[in-house]
């Protein structure tokens, strides 16, 4: 999921001269909703001391009722933002040290192989903690008070899957442990802490921090589901306590960009404008692409994060020396070539930043990997059931090109059930069950390529030594 938003956002702030820019940004938006069957969007645009915002279609098909420009959305990872906000505020009020050991703020870390690393390491991704490691966060218990104490516990005894500073990996873990220093530090529970000192002062009234609660009002998530998109639940929308440091902030696209323009105003307010430009800074020479709660591309001086949970894409891109900054957040899960968000995410971007956009042409490559997978297990079947029909002429097989042509296929299903359940998830740096959360017709598909293939060439030799055992 995270390799996939994140080439949206580098390929909407990389725009080059293509098709002219669409002149009617809400005609654009209401062709596109409809060509990619996506429930809703809802969008903001900054540009100096002006913000408009705008929506189109349904925060809940079922109920129909429509998407504003204030129904509040969950933000996904762009709230690792916020929480670097908190951090920075903690470090202007003297009670926490960029450079200082995360074991100094959390005493579950001392004596842990993690209790080297540094706050400014865990707010770059440069703390070791691999992505694999940041998603299986996800994982938890019942929802609870306690409920990020509980994972911090648990990501704890974990040894960083690199040397802290050696190298960059995007990983939630990072931001469940940096939650768990601002309750540490500042007493308040997380989703106090940011309420109070950055939602509200800012004015965002149409927002709020996973608290384990239940909120009809935010936009209900749909998930991919065979070219279609299905609710990830009737009505209701729950919060998390556990994930909220790393994607748990909720707010409305009108929200967003107030807190977009507090960021981009130079002054200082709730953070000072020396720490907002921090932020927007590289980490350090070794990272030039990310800064403290924010991705950066160089190239063009763009500062952007990107946010998927399940069922919602939502990106957030800046441009400080222009002084513009554009959201945009989708009710939806973006499908392998079916029900995809990236051209109506890139266009609603390019629109508002004035720049050409690049309408993507390659839906069809993606659609047909999506189709392979989704038809491969029923050939699977079909040929089980063949190879049950036409057993006599597979009994019949010897010599070595007859052993070949027996055992071939079980070394080629193997492959195929890692590439299937192993490699293609973790090119989305999760694992197949993790991708089921997001992309559960994906995941389906996947797993039942690995599982059917590997039954149609064990049943092959089955059917084949039966016979001779029989003999």
């Amino acid at each position: 999921m995270r390799i996939f938003l994140a080439f949206i956002a580098l390929w909407a702030s990389l725009a080059v001269q293509a098709d002219a820019a669409e002149p009617d940004l809400d005609a654009f938006v209401a062709s596109e909703l409809n060509a990619s069957g996506l429930p809703g969007v809802s969008y903001a645009v900054v540009d100096g001391g002006k913000l408009s915002s705008g929506a189109k279609g349904s925060a809940d098909r079922k109920t129909g009722k429509a998407v504003t420009p204030e129904t509040p959305f969950q933000l996904a990872s762009i709230s690792k933002s916020f929480t670097a906000v908190a951090i920075l505020q903690l470090v202007e009020a003297g009670e926490v040290e960029l450079d200082g050991q995360v074991s100094r703020y959390l005493v579950v870390f001392r004596d842990r192989p993690g209790a080297d690393i540094t706050i400014r390491q865990l707010l770059a991704h440069t703390s070791g903690y691999s992505t694999l490691q940041g998603n299986s966060t996800h994982i938890d218990g019942p929802e609870s008070e306690d409920a990020l104490s509980r994972q911090i516990d648990r990501i704890a005894p974990w040894a960083p899957a690199h040397a802290p500073g050696s190298l960059w990996d995007y990983s939630n873990a990072n931001y469940v442990i940096l939650g768990g220093v601002i309750e540490a530090v500042s007493g308040l529970k997380y989703d106090q802490y940011v309420e109070t000192r950055i939602l509200q002062p800012i004015g965002m009234r149409n927002s709020l921090v996973g608290d384990g609660g239940v909120y009809e009002d935010i936009a209900v998530g749909h998930k991919p589901w065979f070219g279609r998109k299905r609710p990830v639940q009737d009505v209701k929308t729950t919060t998390s306590r556990m994930s909220a440091p790393a994607g748990g902030v909720v707010a409305s696209a009108e929200d967003l960009a107030l807190y977009l323009q507090m960021l981009l105003n130079g002054k200082d307010d709730i953070i000072s404008a020396e720490n907002k430009a921090l932020m927007m800074q590289p980490a350090s020479d070794q990272v030039p692409y990310y800064g403290l709660g924010w991705m950066l591309n160089p190239q063009d001086g763009a500062v952007y994060h990107t946010g998927t949970n399940p069922g919602v894409e939502t990106i957030a891109i800046l441009r400080p020396a222009e002084g513009k900054a554009v959201v945009v957040l989708v009710n939806a899960g973006s499908g392998m070539g079916f029900g995809e968000t990236r051209n109506l995410i890139g266009g609603i971007i390019a629109h508002a930043l004035g720049e050409d956009f690049v309408r993507d042409q390659s839906s069809w490559g993606r659609k047909s990997l999506f189709l392979t997978f989704v038809l491969l297990p029923l050939l699977f079947c079909a040929g089980t059931l063949q190879v049950w029909l036409r057993r006599p002429g597979l009994r019949a097989k010897s010599g070595l090109s007859g052993m070949f042509s027996l055992w071939f296929p079980l070394l080629t299903t193997l492959i195929l059930a890692w590439v299937s359940a192993f490699l293609i998830p973790n090119l989305f740096g999760v694992s197949l069950g993790t991708l089921g959360i997001y992309s559960p017709d994906l995941s389906i598909a996947l797993g039942a390529t690995a599982l059917t293939g590997l039954i149609w060439s064990v049943f092959r030799l089955g059917v084949y030594y039966s016979a001779r055992l029989s003999v």
